[in-house]
């Protein structure tokens, strides 16, 4: 994840602090009781920074972390690097949780931006945009010129919008960086806090969404849309992608180049589309997928295993879509 502008970070934190807010049992010589400056992800957290490993399947990107120290269960923390100073607990996502709110503590929730003018107010600092009326923007707002902002729409403080972009009526964004040729039709939320929490017994624990929203050069988003912030990394759709109305892109979500998403997919976190991907209208998408390149997904369908390159599925679960004509034919 790039550097974050949107959430005020705390820390340095001393190592021996998080382990104790996380409840490790970890013991520490006192030469490695240093302090952590961030959580980040496996592969963007550098030596000075903690990270996180819940699943067999990111090994790969594990090994290779460079983070001083992994938040992890005791039979994952073999696919840490021997450097790479494991802290087992019980539940790790709800030992990240606690870590990622000591730096990031009004991450958990949208809280009111108490920053908001209306555009009627600094449209000097604007020249080259047109607003419609009761339009609100925040501070450090960039927006290039001959970009279009129409009616009751909000532009939270910190929010990046390129040149050339027209950003519909009732729209939110907040968290985001949006390239240049962008359209956004009425009705779009993007950035908003993703659907992540900890199941407890008592009440349901809020996660911390530390990531942002990058919208890509020419790139539609659909009416009434709704992409979410990253929770660690960022939630990305690529260059010249289309997305039709009612689309849900969750968390951590990476979407291809030239891609056309049909009304009411929904996808779950952390998945990953390829280039040149067209899905059909509700289907579904499940979480930390990776779906290859050009590859087809027929209307209703849910997916539920990765799909590599070059192939066309289609049913529930998704199949081949030779397959599932065969059984439709067969029956």
């Amino acid at each position: 994840m790039s550097k974050n502008h949107f959430y005020e970070k705390k820390g340095p934190f001393p190592l021996k602090e998080i382990i104790s807010n996380i409840g490790c049992s970890a013991n520490l010589s006192q030469e490695n009781n240093f302090k952590i400056h961030g959580i980040e992800s496996l592969n963007n957290a550098s030596k000075d920074d903690i990270t996180f490993l819940n699943s067999i399947k990111y090994k790969d990107l594990s090994l290779k972390t460079k983070a001083v120290a992994c938040i992890t269960s005791s039979n994952l923390s073999k696919f840490l690097p021997e450097k790479c100073i494991k802290l087992n607990v019980k539940n790790v996502l709800f030992a990240v949780t606690q870590a990622t709110k000591m730096f990031y503590p009004r991450s958990d929730m949208d809280f009111l931006d108490e920053n908001l003018s209306n555009s009627d107010k600094i449209k000097t600092l604007y020249p080259n945009v047109k607003f419609g009326i009761n339009v609100l923007i925040g501070k450090n707002v960039l927006i290039g010129k001959n970009s279009n902002i129409c009616s009751n729409t909000i532009i939270e403080s910190n929010v990046n919008i390129g040149e050339n972009c027209i950003i519909g009526s009732f729209v939110t964004l907040r968290n985001s960086i949006i390239l240049n040729n962008v359209y956004i039709q009425d009705g779009s939320k993007i950035g908003v806090k993703g659907f992540g929490f900890i199941p407890d017994k008592n009440k349901n624990i809020r996660t911390p969404h530390i990531g942002k929203v990058i919208i890509e050069e020419g790139v539609e988003i659909g009416a009434n849309s709704t992409i979410d912030r990253g929770s660690l990394t960022d939630t990305i759709i690529g260059k010249n992608t289309f997305l039709d109305n009612q689309v849900h892109v969750a968390h951590n979500v990476q979407i291809g180049k030239n891609c056309m998403i049909a009304g009411q997919v929904g996808f779950a976190g952390s998945t990953t589309i390829g280039d040149n991907v067209v899905i059909g209208g509700q289907a579904g998408i499940s979480g930390h997928l990776k779906i290859g390149n050009n590859v087809k997904i027929g209307g209703g369908s849910g997916v539920i295993n990765d799909v590599p390159d070059n192939h066309q599925v289609m049913g529930y679960p998704a199949i081949p879509l030779k397959d599932f004509v065969k059984q439709r034919k067969s029956k």
